[in-house]
Protein backbone atom coordinates (compact mmCIF):
# COMPACT_ATOMS: atom_id res chain seq x y z
CA UNK A 1 0.00 0.00 0.00
CA UNK A 2 1.79 2.82 -1.37
CA UNK A 3 1.29 6.55 0.23
CA UNK A 4 0.57 7.98 -3.10
CA UNK A 5 -2.11 5.62 -3.48
CA UNK A 6 -6.14 5.89 -2.94
CA UNK A 7 -6.17 3.37 -0.60
CA UNK A 8 -3.24 4.82 1.87
CA UNK A 9 -5.23 8.33 2.03
CA UNK A 10 -8.26 6.22 3.00
CA UNK A 11 -6.02 4.34 5.50
CA UNK A 12 -4.82 7.32 6.54
CA UNK A 13 -7.84 9.14 6.46
CA UNK A 14 -9.40 6.53 9.05
CA UNK A 15 -6.49 6.27 11.05
CA UNK A 16 -6.42 10.77 11.79
CA UNK A 17 -10.05 10.40 12.89
CA UNK A 18 -9.71 7.69 15.24
CA UNK A 19 -6.51 9.05 16.71
CA UNK A 20 -7.96 11.88 17.77
CA UNK A 21 -11.11 10.33 18.94
CA UNK A 22 -10.28 7.83 21.50
CA UNK A 23 -8.35 8.69 24.84
CA UNK A 24 -5.31 10.54 24.38
CA UNK A 25 -3.14 7.68 26.61
CA UNK A 26 -4.33 4.79 24.10
CA UNK A 27 -2.78 6.86 21.08
CA UNK A 28 0.25 5.44 21.07
CA UNK A 29 -1.21 1.73 21.45
CA UNK A 30 -3.12 2.65 18.32
CA UNK A 31 -0.15 3.79 16.54
CA UNK A 32 1.49 0.63 17.05
CA UNK A 33 -1.50 -1.31 15.97
CA UNK A 34 -1.73 0.65 12.66
CA UNK A 35 2.07 0.58 12.01
CA UNK A 36 1.63 -3.60 12.59
CA UNK A 37 -1.82 -3.03 9.84
CA UNK A 38 0.51 -0.93 7.47
CA UNK A 39 3.46 -3.22 7.77
CA UNK A 40 0.98 -6.41 7.00
CA UNK A 41 -0.88 -4.82 4.29
CA UNK A 42 2.64 -3.69 2.55
CA UNK A 43 4.03 -6.71 1.78
CA UNK A 44 4.15 -10.56 2.67
CA UNK A 45 2.49 -11.05 6.18
CA UNK A 46 6.09 -13.14 7.22
CA UNK A 47 8.31 -9.90 7.03
CA UNK A 48 7.15 -8.46 10.18
CA UNK A 49 9.01 -10.94 11.69
CA UNK A 50 12.54 -9.42 10.96
CA UNK A 51 11.48 -6.13 12.33
CA UNK A 52 10.29 -8.09 15.32
CA UNK A 53 12.92 -9.99 15.80
CA UNK A 54 15.38 -7.19 15.87
CA UNK A 55 12.81 -5.05 18.22
CA UNK A 56 13.38 -7.61 20.63
CA UNK A 57 16.68 -8.11 20.75
CA UNK A 58 17.62 -4.11 21.20
CA UNK A 59 15.18 -4.79 23.95
CA UNK A 60 16.75 -7.52 25.24
CA UNK A 61 20.26 -6.08 24.87
CA UNK A 62 19.29 -2.56 26.49
CA UNK A 63 17.45 -4.63 29.42
CA UNK A 64 20.72 -6.56 30.09
CA UNK A 65 22.83 -3.12 29.80
CA UNK A 66 20.27 -1.48 32.13
CA UNK A 67 20.87 -4.38 35.11
CA UNK A 68 24.66 -4.70 34.48
CA UNK A 69 26.55 -2.46 36.66
CA UNK A 70 29.08 -0.11 34.91
CA UNK A 71 32.22 -1.76 36.47
CA UNK A 72 31.65 -4.90 34.29
CA UNK A 73 32.65 -2.77 31.20
CA UNK A 74 33.62 -6.08 29.01
CA UNK A 75 30.47 -7.65 29.99
CA UNK A 76 28.61 -4.78 29.11
CA UNK A 77 30.92 -4.49 26.06
CA UNK A 78 29.86 -8.23 24.84
CA UNK A 79 26.25 -6.96 25.64
CA UNK A 80 26.09 -3.95 23.43
CA UNK A 81 28.56 -6.18 20.26
CA UNK A 82 26.05 -9.13 20.50
CA UNK A 83 22.77 -6.67 19.85
CA UNK A 84 24.94 -5.03 17.31
CA UNK A 85 26.01 -8.34 15.92
CA UNK A 86 22.12 -9.83 15.24
CA UNK A 87 20.70 -6.62 13.60
CA UNK A 88 23.52 -6.35 11.54
CA UNK A 89 23.76 -9.90 10.70
CA UNK A 90 19.74 -9.14 9.53
CA UNK A 91 20.59 -6.80 7.55
CA UNK A 92 23.29 -8.33 5.75
CA UNK A 93 21.70 -11.55 5.25
CA UNK A 94 18.64 -9.37 3.55
CA UNK A 95 20.93 -7.02 1.52
CA UNK A 96 24.77 -8.12 1.15
CA UNK A 97 24.49 -11.69 0.79
CA UNK A 98 24.29 -11.14 -3.06
CA UNK A 99 26.86 -8.44 -2.88
CA UNK A 100 29.57 -10.61 -1.73
CA UNK A 101 28.77 -13.65 -3.74
CA UNK A 102 28.56 -11.10 -6.74
CA UNK A 103 32.19 -10.07 -5.87
CA UNK A 104 33.49 -12.89 -5.45
CA UNK A 105 32.53 -14.41 -8.47
CA UNK A 106 33.21 -11.02 -10.25
CA UNK A 107 37.12 -11.56 -9.21
CA UNK A 108 36.83 -15.16 -10.09
CA UNK A 109 36.04 -14.43 -13.59
CA UNK A 110 38.47 -11.90 -13.71
CA UNK A 111 41.07 -14.48 -12.58
CA UNK A 112 39.67 -16.51 -15.48
CA UNK A 113 36.99 -18.92 -13.77
CA UNK A 114 34.86 -20.20 -16.70
CA UNK A 115 31.97 -19.65 -14.71
CA UNK A 116 30.26 -18.32 -11.43
CA UNK A 117 31.34 -19.92 -8.25
CA UNK A 118 28.39 -19.68 -6.37
CA UNK A 119 25.03 -19.12 -7.27
CA UNK A 120 22.83 -15.95 -5.84
CA UNK A 121 20.02 -16.15 -3.09
CA UNK A 122 17.01 -14.47 -3.05
CA UNK A 123 15.62 -12.66 -0.29
CA UNK A 124 11.92 -11.08 0.31
CA UNK A 125 13.40 -7.78 2.43
CA UNK A 126 11.21 -5.95 4.99
CA UNK A 127 9.95 -2.35 4.00
CA UNK A 128 12.67 0.36 5.28
CA UNK A 129 14.96 -2.64 7.00
CA UNK A 130 18.20 -0.06 6.88
CA UNK A 131 15.86 2.98 8.19
CA UNK A 132 14.77 1.09 11.24
CA UNK A 133 17.97 -0.46 11.60
CA UNK A 134 20.04 2.08 12.10
CA UNK A 135 17.47 4.09 14.52
CA UNK A 136 17.38 0.68 16.67
CA UNK A 137 21.10 0.51 16.55
CA UNK A 138 21.87 4.65 17.84
CA UNK A 139 19.40 3.33 20.47
CA UNK A 140 21.25 0.50 21.77
CA UNK A 141 24.38 2.49 21.69
CA UNK A 142 23.19 5.47 23.42
CA UNK A 143 21.85 3.59 25.93
CA UNK A 144 25.56 1.66 26.23
CA UNK A 145 26.87 5.16 26.82
CA UNK A 146 24.29 6.31 28.99
CA UNK A 147 22.88 9.04 26.70
CA UNK A 148 19.43 7.33 26.51
CA UNK A 149 17.70 5.22 29.31
CA UNK A 150 16.40 1.62 28.64
CA UNK A 151 12.55 1.90 27.60
CA UNK A 152 11.12 -0.65 29.94
CA UNK A 153 7.84 -0.87 28.25
CA UNK A 154 8.66 -3.58 24.62
CA UNK A 155 5.90 -2.36 22.94
CA UNK A 156 6.83 1.15 23.19
CA UNK A 157 10.37 0.33 22.11
CA UNK A 158 7.79 -1.49 18.97
CA UNK A 159 6.23 1.81 18.08
CA UNK A 160 9.79 3.17 17.90
CA UNK A 161 11.00 1.01 15.89
CA UNK A 162 7.90 0.25 13.31
CA UNK A 163 6.67 3.61 13.10
CA UNK A 164 4.62 2.71 9.78
CA UNK A 165 5.78 6.85 7.91
CA UNK A 166 8.83 6.22 8.88
CA UNK A 167 9.29 2.83 7.49
CA UNK A 168 8.85 4.17 3.84
CA UNK A 169 11.86 6.60 3.55
CA UNK A 170 12.98 7.38 6.60
CA UNK A 171 14.18 9.81 8.18
CA UNK A 172 16.45 7.85 10.80
CA UNK A 173 15.48 8.79 14.08
CA UNK A 174 17.77 9.19 17.34
CA UNK A 175 15.91 8.07 20.34
CA UNK A 176 16.87 10.14 23.10
CA UNK A 177 15.30 13.09 20.94
CA UNK A 178 12.59 11.80 19.40
CA UNK A 179 11.08 8.81 20.60
CA UNK A 180 9.41 10.60 23.69
CA UNK A 181 6.24 12.30 21.42
CA UNK A 182 5.39 8.71 20.18
CA UNK A 183 4.56 8.03 23.56
CA UNK A 184 2.58 11.39 24.86
CA UNK A 185 -0.80 12.51 24.39
CA UNK A 186 -1.53 14.90 21.49
CA UNK A 187 -4.77 16.97 21.85
CA UNK A 188 -6.30 17.68 18.12
CA UNK A 189 -4.51 21.04 17.28
CA UNK A 190 -6.42 22.31 14.10
CA UNK A 191 -3.29 24.28 13.09
CA UNK A 192 -1.04 21.72 13.23
CA UNK A 193 -3.39 19.30 11.31
CA UNK A 194 -4.00 21.26 8.66
CA UNK A 195 -0.35 23.00 8.02
CA UNK A 196 0.31 18.79 8.28
CA UNK A 197 -1.65 18.04 5.28
CA UNK A 198 -0.32 21.24 3.32
CA UNK A 199 2.81 19.78 3.81
CA UNK A 200 1.63 16.28 3.16
CA UNK A 201 -0.20 18.59 -0.78
CA UNK A 202 3.59 19.71 -1.26
CA UNK A 203 4.86 16.21 -1.33
CA UNK A 204 2.42 14.94 -3.38
CA UNK A 205 3.05 17.48 -5.86
CA UNK A 206 6.99 16.91 -6.02
CA UNK A 207 6.15 12.95 -6.48
CA UNK A 208 2.96 12.83 -8.99
CA UNK A 209 3.41 16.33 -10.84
CA UNK A 210 7.49 16.77 -11.12
CA UNK A 211 9.21 13.31 -9.99
CA UNK A 212 6.97 10.82 -12.13
CA UNK A 213 7.28 13.00 -15.14
CA UNK A 214 10.89 13.76 -14.84
CA UNK A 215 11.35 9.80 -14.77
CA UNK A 216 10.14 8.77 -17.73
CA UNK A 217 12.98 10.71 -19.38
CA UNK A 218 15.24 9.44 -17.54
CA UNK A 219 13.97 6.04 -18.18
CA UNK A 220 14.02 6.45 -21.81
CA UNK A 221 17.96 7.52 -22.00
CA UNK A 222 19.15 5.35 -19.14
CA UNK A 223 17.10 2.09 -20.92
CA UNK A 224 19.04 2.40 -23.82
CA UNK A 225 21.84 5.07 -23.51
CA UNK A 226 24.23 3.89 -26.75
CA UNK A 227 20.75 4.85 -28.83
CA UNK A 228 20.87 8.07 -26.87
CA UNK A 229 24.90 9.55 -26.56
CA UNK A 230 26.06 12.89 -26.01
CA UNK A 231 23.61 15.60 -25.03
CA UNK A 232 21.23 12.97 -24.26
CA UNK A 233 22.73 11.64 -21.24
CA UNK A 234 23.87 15.00 -20.03
CA UNK A 235 20.57 15.63 -19.86
CA UNK A 236 18.95 12.75 -18.79
CA UNK A 237 21.31 12.76 -15.81
CA UNK A 238 20.84 16.20 -14.70
CA UNK A 239 16.77 15.16 -14.58
CA UNK A 240 17.80 12.23 -12.66
CA UNK A 241 19.20 14.52 -9.66
CA UNK A 242 15.89 16.45 -9.95
CA UNK A 243 14.20 12.96 -9.91
CA UNK A 244 15.94 11.53 -7.19
CA UNK A 245 15.31 14.85 -5.33
CA UNK A 246 11.77 15.30 -5.83
CA UNK A 247 11.20 11.44 -4.73
CA UNK A 248 13.09 11.47 -1.98
CA UNK A 249 11.89 14.82 -0.59
CA UNK A 250 8.77 14.76 -1.53
CA UNK A 251 8.27 11.08 0.36
CA UNK A 252 9.52 13.22 3.39
CA UNK A 253 7.00 16.03 2.96
CA UNK A 254 4.35 13.30 3.38
CA UNK A 255 5.95 11.36 5.66
CA UNK A 256 6.62 14.72 8.13
CA UNK A 257 3.68 16.44 7.18
CA UNK A 258 1.34 13.48 8.23
CA UNK A 259 3.32 13.14 11.49
CA UNK A 260 3.22 16.57 12.35
CA UNK A 261 -0.63 16.17 11.66
CA UNK A 262 -0.99 13.53 14.54
CA UNK A 263 1.73 15.98 16.90
CA UNK A 264 4.81 14.04 16.08
CA UNK A 265 7.53 16.05 14.88
CA UNK A 266 10.32 14.31 13.14
CA UNK A 267 13.57 15.83 11.59
CA UNK A 268 14.26 17.05 8.42
CA UNK A 269 16.26 15.58 6.24
CA UNK A 270 16.96 17.63 3.40
CA UNK A 271 17.77 21.59 3.32
CA UNK A 272 18.02 22.91 0.07
CA UNK A 273 20.88 20.75 -1.51
CA UNK A 274 21.17 22.22 -4.73
CA UNK A 275 21.85 25.56 -3.46
CA UNK A 276 25.68 23.97 -2.08
CA UNK A 277 28.89 25.07 -2.81
CA UNK A 278 30.94 22.05 -1.97
CA UNK A 279 30.24 18.11 -1.90
CA UNK A 280 30.80 18.70 1.62
CA UNK A 281 28.25 21.07 2.16
CA UNK A 282 25.78 19.21 -0.29
CA UNK A 283 25.50 16.25 2.20
CA UNK A 284 24.99 18.30 4.93
CA UNK A 285 21.80 19.27 3.04
CA UNK A 286 21.40 15.87 1.50
CA UNK A 287 19.82 13.15 3.66
CA UNK A 288 20.39 14.76 7.04
CA UNK A 289 19.37 12.10 9.13
CA UNK A 290 21.96 9.52 7.40
CA UNK A 291 25.12 11.97 7.71
CA UNK A 292 24.16 12.85 11.60
CA UNK A 293 24.17 8.75 12.22
CA UNK A 294 26.90 8.62 10.40
CA UNK A 295 29.06 11.10 11.86
CA UNK A 296 27.68 10.16 15.49
CA UNK A 297 28.26 5.97 15.35
CA UNK A 298 30.82 5.81 12.30
CA UNK A 299 32.75 8.65 11.99
CA UNK A 300 33.82 10.15 15.78
CA UNK A 301 34.14 6.51 16.96
CA UNK A 302 36.63 5.59 14.42
CA UNK A 303 38.84 8.60 15.16
CA UNK A 304 38.42 8.15 18.83
CA UNK A 305 39.26 4.28 18.46
CA UNK A 306 43.02 2.70 19.20
CA UNK A 307 43.76 1.88 15.06
CA UNK A 308 43.15 5.60 14.48
CA UNK A 309 44.87 7.42 17.43
CA UNK A 310 47.90 5.30 16.21
CA UNK A 311 46.79 5.99 12.95
CA UNK A 312 46.96 9.79 13.70
CA UNK A 313 50.42 9.80 15.47
CA UNK A 314 52.34 8.13 13.31
CA UNK A 315 51.33 10.21 10.46
CA UNK A 316 51.90 13.34 12.82
CA UNK A 317 55.48 12.13 12.87
CA UNK A 318 56.21 11.61 8.59
CA UNK A 319 53.95 14.51 7.51
CA UNK A 320 53.43 17.33 10.61
CA UNK A 321 50.65 17.57 13.19
CA UNK A 322 48.45 19.73 10.57
CA UNK A 323 49.38 17.27 7.83
CA UNK A 324 49.28 14.08 9.97
CA UNK A 325 45.97 14.66 11.54
CA UNK A 326 44.44 16.00 8.16
CA UNK A 327 45.35 12.21 6.70
CA UNK A 328 44.54 10.23 9.45
CA UNK A 329 40.97 12.34 9.17
CA UNK A 330 41.23 11.30 5.41
CA UNK A 331 41.42 7.98 6.35
CA UNK A 332 38.89 7.47 8.77
CA UNK A 333 36.40 9.13 6.07
CA UNK A 334 37.20 6.15 3.59
CA UNK A 335 35.65 3.75 6.09
CA UNK A 336 32.67 6.32 6.27
CA UNK A 337 32.24 6.70 3.04
CA UNK A 338 32.31 3.33 1.95
CA UNK A 339 29.97 2.51 4.93
CA UNK A 340 27.35 4.96 3.19
CA UNK A 341 28.18 3.56 0.19
CA UNK A 342 26.94 0.17 1.39
CA UNK A 343 24.34 1.54 3.12
CA UNK A 344 22.86 2.66 -0.13
CA UNK A 345 23.03 -0.88 -1.62
CA UNK A 346 24.57 -4.62 -2.38
CA UNK A 347 26.35 -3.21 -5.21
CA UNK A 348 29.43 -1.46 -6.44
CA UNK A 349 27.32 1.15 -8.22
CA UNK A 350 25.83 2.14 -4.98
CA UNK A 351 29.75 1.97 -3.35
CA UNK A 352 30.97 4.22 -6.11
CA UNK A 353 28.26 6.67 -7.00
CA UNK A 354 27.02 7.38 -3.30
CA UNK A 355 29.85 6.45 -1.56
CA UNK A 356 33.59 6.84 -2.75
CA UNK A 357 33.52 9.19 -5.00
CA UNK A 358 32.14 11.62 -2.94
CA UNK A 359 34.94 10.61 -0.61
CA UNK A 360 37.56 11.57 -3.43
CA UNK A 361 35.55 14.82 -4.25
CA UNK A 362 35.66 16.45 0.01
CA UNK A 363 39.23 14.97 -0.08
CA UNK A 364 40.28 16.26 -3.26
CA UNK A 365 38.15 20.15 -2.11
CA UNK A 366 39.64 19.83 0.92
CA UNK A 367 43.59 19.82 -0.38
CA UNK A 368 43.20 22.02 -2.99
CA UNK A 369 41.35 25.25 -1.01
CA UNK A 370 44.45 26.71 0.19
CA UNK A 371 45.85 26.95 -3.28
CA UNK A 372 42.68 27.90 -4.94
CA UNK A 373 42.06 30.56 -2.29
CA UNK A 374 45.44 32.52 -3.02
CA UNK A 375 45.26 32.25 -6.50
CA UNK A 376 41.86 34.21 -6.17
CA UNK A 377 43.55 36.42 -3.77
CA UNK A 378 46.32 37.17 -6.32
CA UNK A 379 43.64 37.65 -9.25
CA UNK A 380 41.54 40.10 -7.06
CA UNK A 381 38.54 37.56 -7.50
CA UNK A 382 36.15 38.12 -4.47
CA UNK A 383 35.64 34.64 -2.88
CA UNK A 384 31.90 35.40 -1.77
CA UNK A 385 30.67 37.30 -4.85
CA UNK A 386 27.53 36.04 -6.48
CA UNK A 387 29.50 35.21 -9.91
CA UNK A 388 31.93 33.09 -7.84
CA UNK A 389 29.09 31.32 -5.59
CA UNK A 390 27.35 30.71 -8.66
CA UNK A 391 30.06 29.05 -10.24
CA UNK A 392 30.42 26.78 -7.31
CA UNK A 393 26.87 26.05 -7.00
CA UNK A 394 27.27 24.55 -10.79
CA UNK A 395 30.44 22.49 -10.05
CA UNK A 396 28.82 21.03 -7.20
CA UNK A 397 25.32 20.29 -8.92
CA UNK A 398 27.79 18.53 -11.88
CA UNK A 399 30.06 16.46 -9.62
CA UNK A 400 27.09 15.37 -8.01
CA UNK A 401 25.61 14.57 -11.13
CA UNK A 402 28.75 12.08 -11.91
CA UNK A 403 27.60 9.98 -8.83
CA UNK A 404 24.11 9.77 -9.39
CA UNK A 405 24.93 8.61 -12.86
CA UNK A 406 26.60 5.35 -10.88
CA UNK A 407 23.64 5.00 -8.49
CA UNK A 408 21.16 5.48 -11.52
CA UNK A 409 22.94 2.96 -14.11
CA UNK A 410 22.48 -0.55 -13.92
CA UNK A 411 25.95 -1.78 -13.29
CA UNK A 412 29.39 0.21 -12.78
CA UNK A 413 29.76 -0.96 -16.21
CA UNK A 414 26.89 0.70 -18.29
CA UNK A 415 27.69 3.96 -15.94
CA UNK A 416 31.34 4.18 -17.42
CA UNK A 417 30.26 3.72 -21.11
CA UNK A 418 27.27 6.37 -20.73
CA UNK A 419 30.22 8.18 -19.08
CA UNK A 420 31.82 7.39 -22.72
CA UNK A 421 29.50 8.48 -24.66
CA UNK A 422 28.15 11.39 -23.05
CA UNK A 423 31.83 12.79 -23.64
CA UNK A 424 32.85 11.43 -26.87
CA UNK A 425 29.62 12.64 -28.82
CA UNK A 426 29.03 16.29 -29.81
CA UNK A 427 24.97 16.86 -30.26
CA UNK A 428 24.10 19.87 -28.51
CA UNK A 429 21.54 20.43 -31.08
CA UNK A 430 18.99 18.12 -29.49
CA UNK A 431 18.68 21.30 -27.28
CA UNK A 432 16.58 23.19 -29.47
CA UNK A 433 15.78 20.98 -32.54
CA UNK A 434 12.62 19.07 -30.85
CA UNK A 435 15.35 15.82 -30.03
CA UNK A 436 14.27 15.88 -26.12
CA UNK A 437 10.69 16.06 -27.18
CA UNK A 438 11.25 12.39 -28.37
CA UNK A 439 12.18 11.23 -25.19
CA UNK A 440 8.76 10.23 -23.62
CA UNK A 441 6.64 13.38 -23.04
CA UNK A 442 5.39 15.58 -25.65
CA UNK A 443 5.67 19.32 -25.95
CA UNK A 444 2.46 19.75 -22.65
CA UNK A 445 4.02 17.35 -20.67
CA UNK A 446 7.39 19.27 -20.63
CA UNK A 447 6.14 22.80 -20.49
CA UNK A 448 4.14 21.35 -16.90
CA UNK A 449 7.88 19.47 -16.15
CA UNK A 450 9.43 23.12 -16.51
CA UNK A 451 7.06 25.17 -15.10
CA UNK A 452 6.52 22.70 -11.87
CA UNK A 453 10.97 23.00 -11.95
CA UNK A 454 10.56 26.87 -11.43
CA UNK A 455 7.70 26.41 -9.17
CA UNK A 456 10.17 24.26 -6.90
CA UNK A 457 13.07 26.82 -7.23
CA UNK A 458 10.58 29.58 -6.29
CA UNK A 459 9.60 27.59 -3.13
CA UNK A 460 13.06 26.38 -2.61
CA UNK A 461 14.66 30.06 -2.79
CA UNK A 462 11.79 31.61 -0.87
CA UNK A 463 12.09 28.84 2.11
CA UNK A 464 15.29 29.41 2.87
CA UNK A 465 14.87 32.37 5.06
CA UNK A 466 11.31 31.33 6.59
CA UNK A 467 9.30 28.41 5.70
CA UNK A 468 7.16 29.26 2.91
CA UNK A 469 3.80 28.10 4.84
CA UNK A 470 4.89 30.29 7.48
CA UNK A 471 4.39 33.07 5.25
CA UNK A 472 1.10 32.24 3.44
CA UNK A 473 -0.33 31.85 6.95
CA UNK A 474 -0.03 35.75 7.13
CA UNK A 475 -1.80 36.09 3.90
CA UNK A 476 -5.48 36.99 3.92
CA UNK A 477 -7.86 34.04 4.10
CA UNK A 478 -9.22 33.97 0.77
CA UNK A 479 -5.56 33.84 -0.74
CA UNK A 480 -4.42 31.34 1.78
CA UNK A 481 -7.06 28.88 0.24
CA UNK A 482 -6.87 29.91 -3.23
CA UNK A 483 -3.55 29.05 -2.73
CA UNK A 484 -3.64 25.90 -1.21
CA UNK A 485 -6.55 24.46 -3.53
CA UNK A 486 -4.54 25.32 -6.22
CA UNK A 487 -1.91 23.50 -5.36
CA UNK A 488 -4.08 20.29 -4.24
CA UNK A 489 -5.81 20.66 -8.11
CA UNK A 490 -2.32 20.77 -9.75
CA UNK A 491 -1.51 17.45 -8.12
CA UNK A 492 -5.04 15.83 -8.70
CA UNK A 493 -5.02 17.33 -12.64
CA UNK A 494 -1.06 17.40 -12.94
CA UNK A 495 0.09 14.07 -11.34
CA UNK A 496 1.57 11.94 -13.84
CA UNK A 497 -0.34 8.83 -14.13
CA UNK A 498 1.14 7.51 -17.51
CA UNK A 499 2.40 4.38 -18.66
CA UNK A 500 4.55 2.28 -16.29
CA UNK A 501 3.23 4.73 -13.22
CA UNK A 502 3.29 2.69 -10.02
CA UNK A 503 2.39 4.41 -7.09
CA UNK A 504 4.77 2.02 -4.96
CA UNK A 505 8.21 2.92 -6.81
CA UNK A 506 9.69 5.41 -4.02
CA UNK A 507 13.42 5.35 -5.00
CA UNK A 508 14.70 5.49 -1.75
CA UNK A 509 11.95 2.53 -0.88
CA UNK A 510 14.37 0.23 -1.40
CA UNK A 511 16.88 1.45 0.95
Amino acid sequence: MAITSFYFLCFFAVLLLVYYSIPRKLQWGFLLLCSVAYCLLAGQWALILYPIVSVSACYAGTRLLSKTPAGEEKKRRGILLMTIAVNIGILFVLKYVNFLINTVDGVAYLLGAPQKLISGVDFLVPLGVSFYTFSLLGYVIDVYYGLAKHQENGLKLALYGLYFPNLISGPILKYREHAAQFFEPHAFDYRQVTRGLQRMAWGFFKKLVISERLGVLVNTVYGDYERYPGAYIWVATACYAFQLYTDFSGCMDIVLGLSESLGIILPENFQTPFFSKSVAEYWRRWHITLGIWMKDYVFYPLLRSKLFTNLNQSFRKKFGKKRGKQYATFAAMFVLWLTVGVWHGGDWKFVIGSGLLHWFYIVTEELLAPPCARAMERLHIHAEGMFVAGVRILRTFFLVCIGDLFFRASSVGDALSMLRGAVCVWNPHILWDGGLLELGLDGIETAVMILSLFLLWAVSLAGRKEPVRDRIAKRPLPLRWMIWYALLFAVILLGYYGPGYSAAEFIYQGF
